[in-house]
């Protein structure tokens, strides 16, 4: 789920030197992390769903991910950036490090205020488009807003949403369409409050359709 691996992509620019400069090296903890990190959303769903909790997304989860998808790779693994970041290949230019804190909890809010009342596929779309927004990390915030993205999406349905390759995986195997979605609803923002997240759920409902699709034919097959 490398999010920097093209300089045809949308990535960011690190604002600190990371800590391993073989690229080869450099994507073999990347996979290795990621499967971590794959792990650390099954064990918070497993928590969460526990009926005794009251399930509210915080920023505290979001740092956790992102200090597993980085570490050993980046010295501000779990940490919010302390300074400007650039995303080539995007025109949108990221808020001041001052203010992310702030919007990473309104992010939140918006979440929890809203998690009766919303879908699943748009919870999961705003947290998807909202990081990525906020680009919150020097790097690594692709695969974090992915990350948590799915995260809010089991939660919402109730259990661990089964099946792969998963929907965090198909946009990192295919990130034009996701790029595209997230510029749609980034255009779409006319004043404070406003934006329009279709073309991001219409792109995850596809994604999930694949996805449970991919149960049934492996249901089907067997051992065939």
């Amino acid at each position: 789920m490398t999010d920097e691996a093209d300089d045809k992509e949308r990535h960011s620019v690190a604002i600190e030197a990371e800590l391993i400069t073989d690229p080869e090296e450099k994507a073999r903890r990347e996979a290795r992390n990621t499967l971590r990190q794959y792990d650390e959303i099954q064990e918070l769903v497993e928590y969460w769903l526990h009926p005794e909790r009251e399930f509210r997304l915080r920023p505290s989860n979001i740092l956790h991910l992102h200090r597993v998808a980085l570490e050993e790779i980046h010295p501000l693994a779990g940490t919010f950036r302390p300074g400007p970041v650039e995303i080539h290949g995007s025109q949108h230019e990221p808020p001041n490090a001052g203010l992310v804190a702030e919007l990473v909890e309104d992010m939140c809010d918006y979440v929890n205020d809203n998690f009766i009342e919303r879908s699943a596929l748009h919870l999961s779309s705003y947290v998807l488009w909202r990081m990525n927004w906020i680009h919150a990390f020097a790097d690594g915030n692709g695969r974090t807003a992915r990350a948590v993205s799915y995260f809010v999406l089991c939660m919402r349905v109730g259990y661990w949403v089964p099946g792969e390759p998963t929907i965090p995986e198909m946009i990192s195997r295919n990130k034009t369409p996701y790029y595209k979605a997230l510029e749609a609803a980034d255009k779409s923002v006319t004043a404070p409050g406003t934006f329009d997240l279709s073309e991001l759920e219409g792109m995850q409902e596809d994604l999930l359709a694949k996805q449970l699709l991919n149960i049934h034919g492996a249901a089907k097959d067997g051992g065939a």
